[in-house]
């Protein structure tokens, strides 16, 4: 509504979303704060009650939000959305919501912010289907402080067993949403009675008053004040004149970090110390803090990849996993479907992510609610279970709203957006399923693996070679293939440009491309192998989830991970660690490792 000129500034802002039934009196209520905090532009509140006289009828606190509302008419820059009105304590923003469709969105997408709702119910007509429509919105956008306002008391005649009734009602189907109201409020919005002062008519109710409420509640926390948490965008390395600096570059999300704390990364939980903080053109500085745009250096080097967050080791620690509950709001044409592939961005993560559950469905436009939907029509929101392809980091919406919210890209398009409220820690993954799947449904061949290894002198084993060292592990494959055809064995070296041949990308950065090009060479490698080969391959950038992927994708069969250069895997056990030197040496080493694993045997070679 009317923005009150006079707001002073110096007060801390609470926004507020007061929702309720048709006719249970929310706009009453509104136009009582307003009026009883001497919010309303001057000589309004008796102008509203002279048209109301000269027109015989009688006078409604309802009538102030009509009021302002036609005065848009008239030029004057108002918001229809929200009202605004100011305690001793704080300046607060009353959010309106009757396009229940563009509140969801704004609320779920983070361009609005309710941190805290009023649900009015009449005590005349009791709860009814819209209050417990309502329950669900609060329940989905994960607002945690909710007051229920029993209005028109005095139609009950301020009958304490009412007001009792509908608290133990409405307080059972909230629990069953795990909504926990902070109060039940007895008032009577049309008599002023309990709104901001305590009344004499029921003197069996001894609690807050409606302002006195909303002065009590908490207010959510800003950006400055929760934990540092900085989402790595990008990663410079400096190699001219000496300078062997690595900036660990992107926007600090979220508190304060100074030079000299410890670090620490999710979801590769490496660790080490802020050495310095890098900055363009600007003077020296020892800290950096929410919404700078900066760098950093280490004191001890870490090897991780954009879109990790680091995060202050002194302070609460981010979540991270594949599994995740969320309420998602769908703005997308097409249905959002089990089984199959999007794309997920959290702060400056990007995988491929999958919908494994859906728990409820909301729809936007009347609240309805459906809990045996298994998919998300467009302007539904769903309270869902999400699975990513690679562990992402994330706060909690509750801990941290701005590390705790994702958007869902399908076909290039954003078409959801979310907010993550709770970690699901379980030992089954999409995965998984599909390895189980995949061999119980394998056709065995006739021919055996002892069988193969009789006939070809050899076992079967898949080779991966990593590291920084491209040409020289490139080198080392290629020479170890030579070497084992030369002396009959069944190998091939599969490079892995022939993976992504006319894609001129950076694997690092096109993560989800990145994710599919390991589920190809994995389920490639568990046929070559199942056929008695010898598969070698290599590839740059991996990180310790794509080999267990491999590892995963192979089996039954074993996977042997040779690292070239320096071992960056310090939370992963490599079979076989090589140097950057002799090539023929380390092909040598190779064959040595294969004979000990008695996939060729001493006389072989």
């Amino acid at each position: 509504m009317l923005k009150q000129i006079d707001s002073d500034i110096s007060l801390e802002q609470m926004n507020i979303v007061v929702v309720g039934h048709v006719d249970h009196g929310k706009s009453t209520l509104i136009g009582r704060l307003m009026a009883d905090t001497n919010s309303l532009p001057t000589g309004k509140l008796e102008q509203v009650k002279a048209t109301c006289e000269r027109n015989a009828k009688p006078f409604e606190y309802a009538f102030l939000l009509d009021a302002l509302k036609d005065e848009q008419a008239q030029g004057i820059t108002i918001d229809t959305a929200r009202c605004f009105f100011n305690s001793s304590k704080r300046r607060y923003v009353i959010i309106d919501a009757p396009g229940h469709i563009e509140f969801l969105k704004n609320m779920i997408t983070g361009a609005a912010r309710a941190e805290a709702a009023f649900i009015v119910i009449d005590a005349a007509e009791g709860i009814q289907e819209n209050s417990k429509r309502h329950g669900y919105m609060v329940s989905m956008l994960g607002i945690s402080q909710v007051c229920v306002l029993v209005n028109k008391m005095d139609l009950k005649q301020y009958d304490e067993k009412v007001f009792n009734s509908i608290r133990t009602g409405y307080t059972e189907f909230l629990t069953r949403l795990n909504v926990y109201p902070t109060s039940f409020i007895p008032i009577s919005a049309k008599e002023g009675v309990n709104v901001t002062t305590l009344s004499s008519n029921m003197p069996w109710y001894q609690g807050l008053t409606v302002l006195g409420q909303m002065d009590a509640l908490n207010k959510i926390n800003t950006r400055s004040n929760v934990a540092f948490r900085f989402p790595v965008q990008d990663i410079y390395k400096f190699t001219e004149e000496g300078d062997d600096r690595r900036i660990f570059a992107g926007t600090v999300e979220t508190g304060k970090i100074n030079v000299g704390d410890d670090v620490v990364f999710y979801p590769s939980l490496k660790r080490s110390t802020i050495k310095s903080v890098e900055s363009f053109n600007a003077p020296v500085s020892l800290s950096a803090q929410d919404g700078q745009a900066t760098g950093f250096t280490l004191k001890t080097q870490v090897y991780v990849r954009p879109g990790e967050l680091m995060a202050n080791a002194s302070e609460s620690q981010p979540n991270f996993g594949t599994r995740f509950r969320v309420n998602l709001f769908w703005m997308g044409r097409a249905s959002m479907i089990q089984e199959k592939k999007y794309k997920l961005k959290l702060g400056a993560a990007s995988t491929t992510a999958k919908l494994v559950h859906v728990i409820n469905v909301l729809d936007a436009s009347d609240l309805t609610s459906d809990q045996k939907k298994q998919q998300v029509d467009r302007h539904e929101v769903a309270e869902c279970i999400l699975e990513t392809t690679k562990p992402v980091a994330f706060d909690i919406v509750g801990d941290n709203p701005y590390t705790g919210r994702l958007v869902i890209i399908d076909n290039y398009d954003i078409a959801g957006a979310g907010i993550i409220l709770e970690k699901i820690v379980s030992e089954e993954s999409t995965l998984k399923t599909h390895v189980q799947k995949r061999e119980f449904e394998w056709e065995r061949s006739a021919v055996t693996q002892e069988q193969r290894i009789a006939a070809y002198g050899h076992g079967s084993k898949f080779v991966v070679f990593t590291g920084d060292e491209s040409s020289t592990k490139e080198a080392i494959a290629a020479g170890l293939e030579l070497r084992l055809l030369s002396h009959g064995f069944k190998v091939y070296f599969l490079r892995t440009a022939n993976l992504i041949k006319g894609l001129d990308i950076d694997l690092t950065i096109h993560t989800e491309i990145m994710e599919e090009h390991i589920r190809r060479l994995g389920e490639l490698a568990r046929i070559l192998t199942d056929s008695g080969q010898i598969f070698i391959t290599s590839i740059s950038n991996l990180d310790v989830h794509d080999l267990r992927t491999l590892e995963l994708l192979n089996k039954p069969n074993e996977i042997v991970v040779i690292n070239v250069g320096e071992n960056r895997f310090d939370d992963y056990d490599v079979t076989l660690s090589l140097g950057s030197d002799d090539i023929e040496e380390s092909i040598t080493r190779v064959c040595d490792l294969l004979k000990e694993k008695k996939v060729i045997f001493d006389y072989s070679i």
